[in-house]
């Protein structure tokens, strides 16, 4: 009897808890909804979303989504999962349509360089002047060290509307997209959506060429670079994310 009783509690228990998550989830992905703008993207995008995951064989909605962007090859992906044992697999391409900067990390408030470096999004805003938008924790840890002390700037988002200051912009059409499959990750529990930002594919030699060439002059920017290279090949041999550290001078330390 006392087994029974307890397998019953534990039933219930996971009930529970289960109904808790389904809940949660639902409630986060309404409150996007309250917006005009997101509920349109939802009630427009999500059924096509649906089928482009069907299409590659991959699970919907995702779970896990992780993000990276290359500054020079005007690129930003999204990569998904179902399962934390799971690999990895990439679910889409999208076109960054302006740049604004050059190469190298921000460093400095206004001045309009786009950030180097490994984030995580931490604001979904379905009422952005940009459409929709999700921001990301610039300054963070590093950046805190080595950007100006003062002033190192703040307000970077992944957005609409195809302009930028700073940002990573995609069209409209593209950050409905984008918005819906990390709304759901978040809704599912993931607290941290991780978007690494690079400053170039490392593995293609055009961007390679114009990399070395670019930094001939300032070795310091090809250091940094090396550093995010670490994290970029660790992904592309495991598609897992790899774990990052920041040591006391702001360096990034991958594994």
């Amino acid at each position: 009897m006392p087994t029974f009783v307890s397998k019953f509690f534990l039933f219930l228990i996971l009930s529970a808890v289960a109904a808790g998550n389904v809940m949660a989830q639902n409630s986060f992905i309404q409150t996007q909804k309250t917006s005009f703008k997101a509920a349109s993207a939802f009630a427009n995008k999500e059924d096509t979303l649906q089928k482009e995951f069907k299409a590659k064989g991959l699970q919907w909605p995702a779970k896990y989504v992780y993000i990276r962007s290359f500054k020079y090859d005007s690129q930003l992906e999204i990569w998904v999962k179902s399962d934390l044992k799971e690999k990895y697999k990439l679910f889409k391409t999208y076109k960054v349509c302006m740049q604004s900067g050059a190469m190298g990390p921000k460093r400095l408030q206004g001045d309009y360089q786009v950030p180097e470096g490994f984030y995580y999004i931490n604001e979904f805003n379905p009422r952005s002047m940009y459409h929709l938008s999700l921001g990301l924790n610039y300054p963070n840890a590093s950046d805190r060290i080595l950007s100006d002390s003062l002033r190192p700037g703040n307000g970077i988002y992944i957005h609409g509307s195809c302009v930028s200051v700073g940002c990573i912009p995609v069209t409209d059409q593209d950050i409905e997209e984008i918005y819906i499959v990390a709304s759901y990750a978040k809704a599912n529990g993931q607290e941290y959506i991780p978007v690494h930002i690079f400053p170039f594919r490392y593995n293609k030699k055009k961007s390679m060429d114009y990399f070395i060439n670019y930094t001939k002059a300032n070795p310091s920017l090809e250091k940094f670079a090396m550093q995010l290279k670490k994290a970029y090949d660790e992904f592309e041999d495991t598609h897992e994310v790899p774990l990052i550290l920041i040591d006391r001078k702001g360096d990034y330390v991958i594994n």
